[in-house]
Order: structure tokens, then sequence, then C-alpha cells
């Protein structure tokens, strides 16, 4: 279903428990618990990030989430409708910096756990073909972020 990767950072077990139990709701929510769907999310340096961010998006500063999806919205939606799940497939990769997190949470005045939290999330409907350029498809999007969170009780402080 997924891989954590640390990349520079020191690695904790309380990112893993936030990020599975995250993880295990979206794809209870899209019903694809079922699916040989997986995909990676690599925690990082804002260094890092910005390096990645520059190399693929042309844009030169740290970030909090990237999101690669591997595949269009509808052929991904097509695969589920299906249950065309004859072989794994990856869903994409999700990086996401942990000094960002920290600074969120601190500005938003929220926890590091509600911060990571949405950064999973996020990531994840990124990865299944949601976005959030045109206001009616941001609409959707974070009606999606805002269930798995109130559903998983994480609330702004």
């Amino acid at each position: 279903m997924y891989e954590i990767i640390y990349e520079e950072i020191e690695k904790k077990e309380e990112y893993n428990k936030i990020i599975e139990k995250v993880l295990s709701k979206c794809f209870e929510e899209e019903k694809i618990t079922t699916s040989k769907l997986n995909l990676t999310i690599t925690l990082t340096t804002s260094k890092n990030i910005q390096k990645i961010n520059k190399q693929y998006r042309k844009i030169d500063r740290a970030t909090d989430v990237l999101s690669f999806p591997m595949f269009e919205k509808e052929e991904l939606e097509a695969k589920i409708e299906e249950e065309a799940y004859e072989h794994e497939d990856i869903l994409g990769d999700i990086i996401i910096s942990i000094e960002k997190v920290e600074e969120q949470a601190k500005e938003y005045e929220h926890s590091f756990e509600r911060e990571l939290s949405y950064m999973v999330v996020h990531g994840f409907y990124h990865l299944m073909g949601y976005d959030h350029i045109k206001e009616e498809d941001k609409k959707i999007m974070r009606a999606k972020e805002d269930k798995i969170l109130k559903d998983l009780n994480i609330k702004r402080d």
C-alpha cells in the first residue's frame, strides 16, 4: 500500500503512525483497500524539496508537499471501477518537507499531527487526480480532505 522513505531526516515512529492512520482512512474512503495501488511518501528537508521543486516544476523555492501522480484522473477512476488490480501499480509519490510541516503547524497554531496529516491527505488526493487550481475543483478536493481529517478527529487546535 505504501512505503515511507526518510531522506536526510531522522526516522520517527510518530511520523509513521500518523501516515499509516491517514492513508488507511484515505484508502478506505476511496474504496481502494483491496487494490494493488502503492505509493511512496518521502519525508525530507526543505533544502531537498526545493531542489526537487526546481528540477520538476522550475520553481526555485521550498514548498511543503509535492505530489507526482502516475495516472490521469479518468484512467485511475476506470481502473478502480473495473477493479483492474491484476498487477501492482504505482499510484504515485508524495514528498513532504518535515521542516515546513513544523513551521506551518506553529504559524497556523495547530498541532504537528494535524499539519502532517493534512499534507498526507492533500498529497493523496493529488495522486487521485484532484486539484485546486479552479475554484470548483478546489471545493471538491477540500471537502474530501476535510472529511478524512474530521473522520479521524484531527482538528485545528
